[in-house]
């Protein structure tokens, strides 16, 4: 098939790739030039395990192009991907300007019948705004459809080309004919392909994260509470894991979720569920709850020092998550502002997020090159983000680099006792 892609953002970017991967021919389409350029040399403006490799290739088999022109990549294509950010306004509300933009000038550029597709994340509604949009600038048929994205980052090549499910809400046959026969490839192992109507395709993603924010702010509550009654978290959570009506997915205790999703999806789920003159109160506790957890590191911090002016704090993990460089709501963030605030010097270290980093913080705090270099004079490690190269250090190299020999571990990567037998002051999430 022929398709479009608009906006080369993660979501943009992986699904052009990844459609190309099978064959579709695919112009991804970005207003930013310089965006542009840089995926035109085979580069990618994001990390994303796997997916640079993907774009070269299909660049090179000419399956994959890239352009600023959305009339060009409109006029050959029988479905248009709207794969614009729908950014969180002051309101906790999604902002669909770029999305509606878009419609617009697809509208404008269309030759005949085209399928357009809501692929970024829209509260429900969405796809009608779109259609009224559309009609009130063209007079060729169309079908919009609502397609959510359920990609992990990190992981999103493997989501994309092997789904959990497809979600497709589409009123009209043919529109729905069209995407069952382009994901084909993609379920051929069995994934189910779900045809719904727009709004139930719409709330399906939030639903979704909201189910999995709310798991992960249950869990670092119960963390809390085996803090207070001297209980172990790692036994309760395998515990609770094991009942088959629970599972053990997302129950990991931490120091609260980020990205770019989940505070923003439930953020917008609250919003338009108030708008409805609904009170979401479980989402109301599990953002409450999720605000908190970012602080539990600083607050231990304080427990143990007192005053932390003229403390020297390396911090691993600076990323909402191992294997991107988003930083996007992540919980490093807080708590370096703490810090700084109270008078700490930082130094810190990310495999990939270092960059982003400087564009939040500048010259406030040191960046190292290693993990250990971070660890240089230090009164304290703060392990924030559990990237695979932090679980089993040279514990004897760490303890000569630090000035003081003491490890808040947010990601409980560590044995407790194991770890407080090589010398360290040790304090994790949930854990005696």
């Amino acid at each position: 098939m022929k398709i479009a892609v608009v906006g080369t953002g993660y979501v943009g970017l992986v699904a052009g790739a990844c459609f190309a991967e099978n064959g579709n021919e695919v112009v991804c389409v970005d207003k930013d030039p310089a965006k542009i350029r840089l995926l035109q040399r085979g580069k990618i403006p994001i990390y994303e395990p796997g997916l640079e490799e993907l774009v070269r290739r299909n660049r090179a088999e000419k399956r994959l192009t890239f352009t600023t022109q959305l009339a060009r990549g409109v006029r050959q294509a029988q479905i248009v991907f709207i794969a614009v950010g729908t950014p969180t306004g002051e309101d906790g509300s999604a902002d669909l300007k770029h999305v509606l933009d878009v419609a617009r000038e697809t509208a404008r550029a269309m030759n005949g019948y085209t399928v357009i597709v809501n692929k970024s994340t829209v509260p429900v509604g969405t796809a009608a705004q779109v259609r009224d949009v559309i009609r009130r600038e063209t007079t060729h048929p169309f079908s919009v459809v609502s397609n959510p994205e359920f990609l992990k980052q990190g992981a999103a090549i493997e989501d994309f080309m092997k789904p959990d499910r497809v979600v497709i809400g589409a009123e009209d046959p043919r529109a729905a004919d069209m995407m069952k026969e382009l994901y084909a490839p993609f379920t051929r192992t069995g994934a189910p392909v779900m045809l719904m109507d727009c709004p139930s395709a719409e709330l399906c993603k939030y639903a979704a994260n909201a189910m999995l924010a709310t798991r992960i702010s249950f869990m670092n509550e119960v963390a809390n509470v085996c803090e207070a009654v001297g209980a172990d978290v790692d036994q309760v959570r395998r515990a609770v894991a094991a009942d088959r009506r629970i599972g053990p997915s997302f129950l990991f205790p931490g120091v609260g979720y980020g990205g770019s999703c989940f505070p923003k999806d439930v953020k917008a789920m609250l919003r338009f569920a108030a708008d409805k003159h609904y009170a979401f109160e479980i989402l109301e506790a599990v953002e409450a709850v999720n605000a908190r957890q970012k602080l539990r590191l600083l607050k231990k911090l304080e427990g143990h020092f007192g005053a932390l002016k003229g403390r020297r704090i390396a911090i691993w993990g600076l990323a909402f998550k191992p294997r991107t460089d988003d930083m996007r709501e992540a919980p490093a963030i807080p708590l370096i502002q703490g810090l700084l605030e109270a008078g700490a010097a930082v130094q810190a270290y990310d495999p990939e997020a270092a960059k982003v980093a400087k564009s939040i913080f500048g010259s406030q705090i040191t960046y190292a090159d290693t993990s250990y270099a971070a660890l240089t004079g230090a009164d304290a490690l703060v392990i924030v983000t559990e990237w695979n190269e932090f679980r089993e250090p040279d514990f004897g190299r760490m303890r000569k680099l630090m000035r003081s020999p003491v490890i808040f571990d947010g990601r409980n990567l560590y044995n407790p006792e194991q770890i407080r037998a090589q010398g360290f002051t040790y304090s994790s999430i949930g854990r005696p």
